[in-house]
């Protein structure tokens, strides 16, 4: 099951009554395909969600119609108002008439801030999705009505305790409000009642910034390694040939004990040279570069 679906199921497995129940209902058919006078279905795979859909419709006095439908990935279910005269129903209960220019939302519905988070919960039911934060943080809710999600997008911004900040944009021929910031949809899931999968995205978030922070560390680490026997390999290359040709007393005094050591060593760090030769580090750095300095001139 993706997050997105056991995120619809944790917010199905709410219990909602009273007024709140006809404001989630509300939303979730408002920017569902049946809120029309035209005959149309929504087709879901979430046997819930259909089930949830079909009941909210009856409770409006509306009939509708389920039956199975298949699909590629498997069997779906069709939920669908196939006569008028109930289709009329469904939009006359909330104060619609099928006739509107543009549908909006009507702000006399949601009386309260609880009655928005229910509207919310029923909107993001029929028309939102979020990606698996395993892998992104997006989370979008899309309508055919450009008005819907400008009314939608405003009355995010009106929360006060949140700063959703949601973004708008048009795919696909479908207006689309949005956010792509991990905080902002755990907030935004708690808001609408799915503590758990709030939870989930920020322990998902968290596993995340502690392996990247893992592999940077060690690609850190290992670039220093592979520094370090670089060099280590030139030095040994510049003492060897320093060797061969004038010998190992061609280097000062200064140098030639950590030429010694460094040949024994080839595998060393600055750290473990300075400590083998109680010097700092810089002196040991400084040493193997006048070495290096040496080889060259012989070069020449």
């Amino acid at each position: 099951m993706t997050f997105s679906a056991a995120l619809k199921n944790e917010l199905l497995k709410a219990e909602t009554g009273g007024e709140l129940r006809f404001a989630e209902s509300y939303g979730m058919l408002l920017f569902s395909r049946l809120f029309s006078l035209r005959q149309n279905a929504v087709t879901t795979e979430n046997r819930l969600f259909a089930q949830e859909l079909s009941g909210r419709i009856g409770e409006l006095g509306a009939l509708c119609e389920v039956r199975f439908a298949l699909r590629r990935k498997g069997e779906a279910l069709r939920v669908s108002i196939p006569y008028e005269s109930e289709r009329e129903k469904l939009l006359a209960a909330f104060g619609y008439t099928g006739k509107e220019l543009s549908l909006r939302i009507r702000a006399e519905v949601l009386k309260s801030a609880a009655h928005e988070r229910a509207f919310l919960r029923g909107v993001f039911l029929s028309a939102g999705s979020v990606s698996d934060p395993q892998r992104d943080y997006h989370l979008e809710i899309a309508s055919a009505h450009r008005a819907l999600i400008s009314d939608l997008a405003a009355l995010l911004l009106k929360n006060p305790e949140l700063d959703l900040s949601p973004g708008q944009s048009t795919r696909a021929g479908k207006s689309v409000v949005y956010l792509k910031d991990s905080e902002k949809i755990s907030d935004f899931l708690t808001l609408i009642g799915a503590p758990r999968s709030a939870m989930e995205l920020m322990q998902a978030k968290m596993l995340k910034e502690v392996r990247n922070y893992v592999n940077r560390k060690s690609n850190f680490e290992t670039a220093n390694i592979d520094k370090t026997v670089k060099a280590a390999v030139e030095q040994n290359l510049a003492i060897e040939k320093v060797i061969e040709k004038k010998g190992l007393d061609y280097f000062p005094p200064s140098l030639r004990e950590i030429a010694a050591l460094r040949l024994r060593n080839p595998e060393m760090s600055l750290r473990e040279l300075s400590e083998e030769l109680s010097l700092s580090r810089s002196g040991v750095n400084h040493r193997l570069k006048k070495i290096l300095e040496i080889a060259q001139d012989l070069e020449d």
